[in-house]
């Protein structure tokens, strides 16, 4: 599975722009008066113009030998999260990743994330360019299960890995929603954000097929590009 594309709302639209296409540095493929996009290696970033805050966590995947390097990079432009005494990354033993997080403009928590098993190391110097594409998309819900059982129906997706009942995923090392439910895991990880079911639209491709995705007050709305075999 993988995210072709991706699209957030935002009551903080110009400081997005400034923050994914100046800080940042990815290249803008649209940008209208309450919209932009922005190349994230296979995928197409989003932002539209909101009146109202919301508050995401998703997540990026880069090179399985860059964490460091992208790390350095990163701490040039922007602040990274403090995990605790001082560390700056988390390993995930379970998952066989690795990853560090910080804000953007609107104050999502984001992430750049390695995941070893990928095997895709890149030899050459870290820079936005290198950044492969969206790998992980929250989608809080208060019933895992029936939402994981809807991704797999209408997606033809894969539970991966994670409890069922707190906190599950949905997809491949290479795309993945994130499914917390937020009556029982309150808050995102590392931060003192609550969890909460924000409403996004996505195009995944999954297995030679792509389909466009909304989530909206905890729903799932899908429809497949038929033209797409």
């Amino acid at each position: 599975m993988k995210f072709k594309k991706l699209k957030l709302y935002t009551n903080q639209l110009e400081s997005e722009f400034e923050f994914y296409s100046k800080t940042l540095g990815f290249e803008v493929l649209e940008r209208k008066k309450k919209y932009f996009s922005v190349k994230v290696g296979w995928s197409e970033l989003s932002f539209e113009k909101k009146e109202r805050e919301y508050k995401y966590h998703y997540c990026f995947l880069i090179p399985s030998n860059k964490l460091n390097e992208a790390l350095e990079w990163m701490e040039k432009r922007t602040e990274i999260i403090n995990i605790g005494n001082g560390k700056k990354t988390q390993k995930f033993d379970s998952w066989n990743a690795e990853s560090f997080y910080f804000y953007d403009a609107s104050g999502n928590i984001a992430e750049f994330i390695v995941r070893y098993d990928l095997n895709n190391d890149d030899s050459d110097e870290f820079d936005i360019s290198k950044v492969l594409g969206v790998n992980e998309m929250g989608m809080p819900t208060s019933n895992v299960k029936k939402i994981n059982d809807q991704l797999r129906t209408e997606l033809q997706t894969e539970y991966w890995k994670g409890d069922i009942e707190r906190f599950g995923t949905n997809g491949s090392q290479e795309g993945i929603f994130l499914l917390p439910n937020y009556n029982l895991k309150d808050i995102w990880f590392p931060t003192s954000i609550k969890i909460k079911p924000e409403p996004f639209e996505a195009v995944i491709e999954n297995k030679e097929r792509e389909y466009h995705v909304e989530y909206r007050n905890e729903k799932i709305k899908t429809t497949t590009n038929i033209d797409n075999n």
